[in-house]
């Protein structure tokens, strides 16, 4: 299936894709939904990658903005990408996959992204334990709870954290296109964690954009609900086939021109 900048509205799909719930690609083949006639993206303002998770990510902030300059809303939204790439994960079945995501927020090299979070009611102890359930491989059925309230915690804070939504969704935007630039390189998988950190700052966008709830917001919705479904429907799985980067770039640009029309 291919789309382009607003077929969406000559085929009824917006009603339809603006009322799902899915983090996923649509149908169930593993393949990227393809954009037509890339553009190019604006150069990437964020940080290309968050350290410590795959082996480029160290180092990859130089010359990028520093965490602990970052303003405390875009910080929530950089760690609600990492939890929204691992729950995908585990409801795809790759719990080995997804312990690293969940782990990020309490990760002590991801230390600087916690300065000022506790008084959003950011809760450790819940990702602690998530951490600790996953590397002890417990059951789906066990972990399930404790990934409910995590997943609710990290929404407290985003609640909290009085955000600029424009300004979240542009800095996802950025730091989306730099990690997967880093994970997918001549149409390969390189670097898994980045390439699923980029879904999950996809999706991130996507929700923060649902909740502005406006008929103005509805077509930046729409751009961020085919930028998520350009994963694979299954989720961001390592061995996934992943969409090229410049068809995500692309996507990531018809996102920023809909963003610029909300300034």
């Amino acid at each position: 299936m291919t789309y382009t900048p607003k077929r969406w509205a000559s085929l009824g799909l917006g009603a339809a894709l603006l009322g799902t719930t899915s983090l996923t690609a649509c149908g169930d083949r593993n393949e990227p939904v393809r954009a037509e006639a890339p553009v190019a993206a604006p150069a990437p303002a964020s940080m290309a990658g968050e350290g410590g998770e795959g082996g480029t990510e160290n180092g990859a902030m130089a010359g990028m903005a520093d965490m602990q300059t970052l303003p405390v809303d875009k910080r929530i939204a950089f760690m609600s990408g990492h939890v929204a790439a691992g729950l995908a994960l585990f409801r795809a079945g790759a719990p080995d996959q997804a312990a690293r995501h969940l782990l990020h927020p309490v990760s002590e090299t991801h230390a600087a992204e916690r300065a000022g979070i506790d008084a959003l009611g950011f809760d450790a102890a819940i990702f602690e334990k998530v951490s600790a359930d996953l590397a002890a491989g417990k059951s789906a059925e066990e972990i399930a709870p404790e990934l409910d309230a995590a997943e609710a915690n990290i929404a407290l804070m985003q609640q909290n954290a009085n955000a600029d939504p424009v300004g979240q969704i542009d800095f996802l935007m950025d730091t989306c296109i730099a990690e997967y630039k880093i994970g997918v390189v001549e149409g390969q998988i390189v670097e898994a964690g980045e390439f699923q950190d980029a879904y999950g700052f996809a999706v991130t966008a996507r929700d923060i954009a649902k909740r502005l709830d406006t008929p103005e917001a509805e077509p930046l919705v729409m751009e961020l609900e085919l930028l998520v479904r350009m994963w694979p429907s299954k989720g961001p799985l390592a061995e996934s086939i992943p969409a090229p980067v410049n068809e995500i770039a692309a996507q990531v640009s018809r996102v920023k021109l809909e963003l610029s029309g909300l300034r």
